[in-house]
């Protein structure tokens, strides 16, 4: 068990170099814009920060996860794909859990992270016509 964590945390740490190291970078971003487009229409809307609202509003949680999986569903499955290239290039091999760790560093954290925030900052806020 050991020996797999240290392989998985090395495999973790190499992807920010050697080949495809781009999207370690171009993946948050997209994540990022999305948050930003989303978070905006939220704002907009007044919907409250969505994040906060997935623990607050049980009745709408469904309608919730879908409306931000339909969002960032696009960029976290490129993000699983271009793991596995980047593991079958450098690694010969395909480890999925992996693969999941790095799409959910990559797309959902910023993404999660950001629509909330950029709602408020927006000056969104709940019930507001």
């Amino acid at each position: 068990m050991e020996e797999t964590l240290r392989r998985i945390m090395e495999n973790l740490v190499g992807r920010v170099e050697g080949p495809m190291h781009f999207r370690v970078i171009l993946q948050p971003l997209m994540a990022v814009i999305f948050a930003l487009r989303d978070g905006w229409k939220d704002s907009r809307t007044g919907k409250a920060p969505w994040f906060w609202a997935l623990f607050t509003n049980p009745a709408h949680r469904r309608e919730m996860i879908r409306d931000g999986w339909k969002s960032i569903g696009k960029i976290f499955i490129v993000a699983i794909v271009l793991d596995a290239i980047y593991q079958f290039i450098e690694l010969k091999w395909f480890y999925p859990g992996e693969a999941l760790v790095v799409a959910l560093l990559l797309a959902l954290v910023p993404y999660v992270l950001l629509r909330g925030p950029i709602n408020r900052l927006m000056g969104g806020r709940a019930g507001r016509p």
